[in-house]
């Protein structure tokens, strides 16, 4: 059953919350009792970072920081994908902590050739042609070599099984393909591997805290009205795994919902007017709120997670980088990993 006009849903921000019965006890006479988690991040905005083509005879994207990078920690790190959003944010974060981008990495056919210059340290984008030679000599130069994959979903089963020809380890950032392939295919390389949809390290806990509570407390929300909306930039179609995940815990706890109610929102004017989406962020941001009402309507559960940018992303991709190198280097028994595992791991930035 899909929203109607009349939904909460479907009005202004303000008003949405109080039809909802999103406000506090002090504010909404009619709610016994409200509970509100909200995990939100904004982009920093303390780095300043441009974009500046070059007239050279291969096509040149520059990324200047304003800022020094930080010591050597002697880690080597190919990001494919880098001339997308995710992998530039991948590579600030990365030169902000200290890992060295080798000179080479891989792309799709439009990519081929260009050359991203990053702090000084210039990355030449190589196409489907060439990539196993460019890899495997890249790996060679680079023995302690970790690989970031933020590319295509239509690219992650064909990657992987690059990656794991060559012998890589890498962290697979990016979402979709097949995953019960992708799993198969790295468990019979025994490649280390860090596979995660979600990268965002404080998302990824809350989503173990909701499994945890799902597991220990089935039913606690029986005979609960969830109601789901989320809001992505208007270039993701499709509904979001994160929301999926969480919408399944609440199933578990008992709360009644329907997948087809999901509200998906990718109107930039209603992203800003009714979910408050900073404007500068329409392009980039993953916005999911989640609201339960106990079957007479005197109680009400809000759980949100707002996330304006992409570096919430990109830090969690390096830890996930350094959390893998460790691995290799201890010669671990285990060889896939998820962001669960960085977390439990510790020692994170």
């Amino acid at each position: 059953m899909a929203f109607v006009v009349k939904s909460p849903f479907c009005i202004s921000r303000t008003a949405w919350r109080g039809n909802n019965q999103m406000l506090n006890p002090s504010s909404d006479s009619r709610i016994g009792n409200s509970v509100g988690i909200r995990i939100n991040s904004r982009f920093p905005t303390g780095r300043d970072f441009s974009v500046k083509m070059s007239s050279a005879q291969v096509e040149s994207l520059q990324l200047v920081p304003t800022v020094a990078p930080p010591k050597d920690l002697g880690i080597p790190i190919m990001v494919n994908g880098c001339t997308g959003k995710m992998g530039r944010a991948v590579l600030e974060a990365a030169m902000a902590a200290g890992l060295n981008p080798v000179p080479v990495a891989l792309g799709g056919p439009d990519d081929s050739g260009k050359i991203l210059d990053f702090g000084g340290k210039q990355i030449e984008v190589h196409g489907p042609s060439d990539r196993e030679s460019v890899l495997s000599s890249a790996f060679s130069d680079y023995p302690n070599l970790i690989v970031v994959d933020y590319t295509l979903p239509a690219a992650v089963n064909d990657n992987a099984a690059l990656y794991c020809k060559v012998g890589v380890p890498f962290v697979m950032g990016t979402t979709g393909g097949d995953r019960e392939l992708l799993y198969k295919t790295v468990a019979d390389s025994n490649v280390y591997a860090v596979i995660s949809p979600q990268m965002g390290k404080q998302v990824v806990a809350f989503l173990a805290a909701m499994e945890i509570m799902a597991k220990q407390f089935p039913g606690a929300f029986s005979g609960y009205n969830l109601q789901v909306m989320e809001s992505h930039q208007a270039s993701k179609v499709d509904i979001s795994g994160t929301a999926k995940a969480v919408i399944t815990c609440f199933e578990d706890l008992g709360a009644s919902f329907e997948r087809d109610q999901i509200q998906l929102i990718r109107d930039p004017r209603m992203q800003i007017e009714m979910v408050g989406v900073p404007e500068e962020h329409l392009n980039g941001h993953a916005f999911h709120m989640y609201h339960l009402t106990s079957p007479d309507g005197t109680v009400s559960f809000e759980f949100q997670h707002n996330v304006c940018g992409r570096s919430i992303y990109a830090e969690g991709t390096v830890d996930a980088v350094l959390f893998l190198a460790k691995k290799v280097k201890s010669n671990s028994d285990k060889r896939i990993y998820d962001m669960i595992d960085v977390l439990r791991e510790g020692n994170m930035r």
